[in-house]
């Protein structure tokens, strides 16, 4: 399966965070790309200081 993509994928942790993990390009509003690569978490909560990433502030 050499050369294959690995498709990205998108779970919902309970309580937590998005983690999207695979090939992917995450964009911003101007479709400037933010972050590239095989695994990043999202903030859900809103408490994060490094949005739209997680800094595991939704623990507090």
């Amino acid at each position: 399966m050499e050369g294959k993509k690995n498709i990205p994928v998108i779970t919902i942790i309970k309580d937590g965070p998005l983690k999207v993990s695979g090939d992917f390009t995450l964009l911003k509003e101007n479709r400037f790309p933010l972050e590239s690569g095989s695994e990043v978490w999202l903030c859900r909560c809103g408490k994060s200081s490094r949005k739209p990433f997680c800094d595991g502030s939704h623990k507090k």
